[in-house]
């Protein structure tokens, strides 16, 4: 099959070999995948992030970076075929998303597209666990279904602080995760929403999303008491920006009582000064992966309107186009998602 595959540090469009579906995994005809951050994160730096992964046992350990890999997590499809003795919870022809894992031959998990032998949404073939399935309307359209997963992530992240009515959530860094949190914290029925970014472009983006407030942070600290909130400052800080030392300015700048989830994707050590936390009494939270309810909600929110996704989305790119959409990632001005037709070369 075609694919956008990584090599060698870079990423070309060739051929790769068709996936052939084991028991419990589905082979699914690929419609659309959306380039997430951790993919350019990948290509930069593939070599520590494995060997980070086999120092802490965490999934990217099942890629061997010197064999080629096609990766893409965030993606819609349609059922082809199932391996020998599956379940086949959906029937073929259905269109599905998934929750990104695969259960590896050793009984491990790995991440859908940083697994050698099982390709990702960047190829016109996929392979899928059954047990993470998730059916998508037929009449949803497959850009804004590529993106179910990456609101999933928000959502799960906006569950993880733990938000009560009354309090006030601040969202640092409003690129796809922090637009997911506030996402996700509005279809929770929370409110005010403050949201924090140096790109006026993110700003405008966080009021779609639902943010009551925005901030440039180089005009007004994000922490501080506001007046449009009755003298009251954020107490639940969401992290989405992923930069080294930011942890510890979240740590200086809370409340005492406050609470932090950070959802940023941070390669470099991060460093803290512990006495904060404690006499401060913060808790910390790490977001991690959606479950199947985050998804199920991201689904349905698209899927009926409730969170429009539209204004994340630029124009779509066939395989070509792969390379040089994760060079500009890092752009605030890109789109939110860029989305990857493949069966466009």
């Amino acid at each position: 099959m075609k694919a956008a595959i990584f090599e060698n540090g870079k990423i070309h469009v060739g051929d790769f070999p068709d996936p052939t579906p084991r028991k419990g995994q589905a082979v699914v005809r690929t419609h659309r995948c959306a380039l997430c951050a951790s993919d350019a994160h990948f290509v930069g730096s593939a070599e520590t992030i494995v060997e980070q992964s086999h120092h802490h046992d965490l999934p990217y350990k099942s890629v061997d970076p010197h064999k080629p890999l096609v990766m893409g997590h965030e993606f819609v499809g349609e059922i082809m075929d199932y391996g020998p003795s599956s379940r086949r919870p959906f029937k073929a022809g259905t269109k599905v998303t998934a929750i990104p894992a695969m259960r590896l031959l050793d009984g491990s998990f790995g991440i859908v597209g940083y697994t050698n032998d099982c390709p990702g949404g960047f190829g016109r073939f996929m392979l899928l666990d059954e047990d993470f399935l998730l059916d998508v309307p037929d009449e949803l359209d497959n850009d804004l279904a590529a993106l179910i997963e990456p609101l999933a992530v928000g959502i799960e992240h906006a569950r993880a602080g733990k938000t009560q009515p009354g309090e006030i959530p601040l969202v640092l860094g409003c690129g796809a995760i922090g637009l997911g949190v506030i996402a996700g914290l509005k279809i929770a029925g929370i409110s005010p929403i403050v949201a924090a970014d140096f790109d006026a472009n993110r700003r405008a983006m966080a009021l779609k999303m639902g943010a009551d407030i925005v901030v440039d942070p180089r005009e007004q600290s994000p922490y501080a008491p506001f007046s449009e909130l009755g003298g009251r400052a954020p107490n639940v800080v969401f992290e989405c920006v992923g930069k080294a030392g930011i942890l510890s300015t979240i740590m200086g700048a809370i409340v005492p009582g406050g609470r932090i989830v950070v959802g940023g994707y941070c390669l470099d050590p991060e460093q803290v000064y512990v006495p904060v936390g404690q006499m401060k009494g913060i808790q910390i939270n790490f977001g991690g992966g959606e479950e199947m309810q985050d998804m199920i909600a991201a689904r349905d929110a698209i899927a009926t309107g409730a969170v429009d996704l539209r204004p994340w989305l630029g124009p779509n790119v066939g395989l070509g186009g792969v390379a040089q959409a994760l060079k500009d990632l890092p752009n605030p001005a890109s789109p939110i998602r860029t989305v990857v037709d493949p069966w466009r070369d």
